[in-house]
């Protein structure tokens, strides 16, 4: 799951070497902790939080195989 939010982030923004994930597992949460480099912020929010969104869609999609409930934060 980690390397899918870190594939599809790297491919939205100029600066792919600075996408870092960090998985914060509590008790029956992940949560994805998403940071990128400062100029692009914008693109993996997008207008109105609509790439934010599709990303958050996406990865709960492939979360439906675990038991437990996924987030994405962007940090």
């Amino acid at each position: 799951m980690k390397e899918l939010i870190e594939t599809i982030a790297k491919a939205l923004v100029d600066h792919p070497e600075e996408v870092r994930v960090n998985a914060v597992e509590k008790e029956r949460l992940l949560v994805f902790e998403l940071s990128v480099h400062p100029d692009d912020m914008g693109k993996v929010i997008g207008k109105q939080g609509r790439i934010a969104k599709a990303l958050r869609t996406v990865v709960a999609a492939a979360a439906v195989q675990t038991d437990k409930r996924v987030a994405v934060d962007i940090v």
